[in-house]
């Protein structure tokens, strides 16, 4: 059986901490920026290259 005074508490303990370290906002990059003008660019993630770049359409495909 849930104790509901300690289920509250956790849920009031967590929203406190949220309080006082909000979340990193995500960064936001313009993708023209990115690819520096063109439709191709070269990602590096963990010793990995992945490619992004702009389809016919206009889209994004990013590819390993």
């Amino acid at each position: 059986m849930i104790d509901a005074g300690n289920d509250k508490q956790h849920h009031a303990d967590r929203a406190h901490r949220a309080e006082e370290t909000p979340p990193p906002r995500p960064v936001r990059v313009q993708v023209a920026t990115l690819l520096d003008g063109g439709r191709e660019a070269i990602l590096e993630h963990a010793g990995q290259d992945y490619r992004l770049r702009i389809t016919a359409n206009g889209k994004l495909i990013l590819t390993k």
